[in-house]
């Protein structure tokens, strides 16, 4: 298997609700590690393209940056927790490059660290 990482940054603040009680709105430095994996290598030997990939997280993580997620479109009635960034970010690569990277690769992880050792990752 191989597997390769694309890696990006946005700032945004959050609160969430934790058993019932909603924290005060504070903000993260949110550092984004996306995973693509695939079992073969396409005629050129790669894997896929990490600029290609690499240009569409910047393009996902531009629309959060800067932002309450609170009042961000993928996350109303839902907490914008740890988990759920991961989950929206990884469904919105994979709806974007999931038919390029086909059928060599796929994206596999997105993993999100609001703070250091604080990170949460989703995997499709």
């Amino acid at each position: 298997m191989y597997e390769l990482t694309v890696e990006g940054v946005f700032s945004a603040a959050h609160a969430i609700s934790i058993a019932g009680v909603r924290e005060t709105v504070h903000g993260h430095d949110w550092r984004v590690t996306a995973t693509v994996a695939g079992e073969s290598l396409d005629d050129d030997g790669l894997l896929c393209d990490f600029h290609t990939v690499k240009q569409v997280l910047e393009d996902i993580l531009g629309g959060m940056n800067n932002t309450d997620l609170n009042g961000h479109d993928a996350f109303r009635g839902r907490n914008a927790s740890a988990e759920h960034v991961a989950r929206h970010i990884f469904d919105a690569l994979t709806l974007r490059v999931g038919a390029s990277l086909a059928p060599f690769a796929r994206v596999t992880a997105v993993r999100v660290t609001e703070s250091p050792g604080c990170a949460a990752t989703y995997r499709g």
